[in-house]
């Protein structure tokens, strides 16, 4: 942990801007075995979830399962957990869909209940997932230009808790990423809907963790 509390990210992400996905995780993975990769299942996930298939298979996969995802959404789960040997390690609500939909329902992001659901549904089970599994890197696939938080980050920045989060595909656009998929034909979720952002600029606040 030392190793990694002591980095000059100013430095190094000006190093790394122009590197590539794989030659910033090759740099990232060198630092500590202790690592995780999150995803939603989004839109894009099959491009962050499939290069870790290439580099590391064994890394651990969180995924924070809100219970609130489309059918699509899971279907397209399976599919990749399935085609890359994913080692997912689901976290969900401790109260079941049921329970949080009589007593909350599904809160509007200007409804003061959307905090509490948010907290129900993804922001606790996060908070398990590090409890658990302790990482000290964390890769995720945030990307400039998503919304105003994600544009004060770079390739490298630190969580509240001193983790290192390494957004590979930081500078990559839409057009780029839709490009890379049909290259290596990889799958993407369109129907991907987050119920605790409910808007694509807004943050569900994992990532102010």
């Amino acid at each position: 942990m030392e190793k990694i509390i002591n980095l000059n990210l100013e430095v190094l992400n000006k190093e790394l801007k122009d590197k590539t996905p794989d030659e910033i995780i090759d740099r990232a993975l060198s630092l500590s075995e202790n690592r995780i990769v999150t995803t939603s299942f989004g839109v894009y996930s099959s491009v962050l979830l499939s290069t870790f298939h290439r580099m590391d298979k064994n890394i651990d996969v969180i995924w924070c399962d809100t219970g609130f995802n489309t059918p699509e959404t899971y279907n397209h789960a399976i599919n990749l957990i399935n085609k890359f040997q994913l080692n997912v390690h689901a976290y969900a609500p401790l109260q079941s869909r049921a329970f949080i939909e009589s007593t909350l329902g599904l809160p509007e992001v200007t409804d003061p209940k959307h905090q509490e659901f948010t907290e129900l549904v993804k922001l606790e089970p996060f908070r398990r997932a590090l409890k658990e599994h302790q990482p000290k890197v964390w890769f995720t696939n945030i990307r400039v230009r998503q919304t105003e938080y994600r544009n004060s980050k770079d390739v490298l920045s630190f969580s509240k808790e001193g983790i290192l989060k390494v957004s590979p595909f930081y500078y990559w656009t839409d057009n780029d990423l839709d490009q890379y998929m049909q290259t290596h034909n990889l799958p993407k979720n369109e129907s991907y809907f987050d119920v605790t952002k409910a808007l694509s600029n807004r943050e569900c606040g994992i990532h102010f963790q």
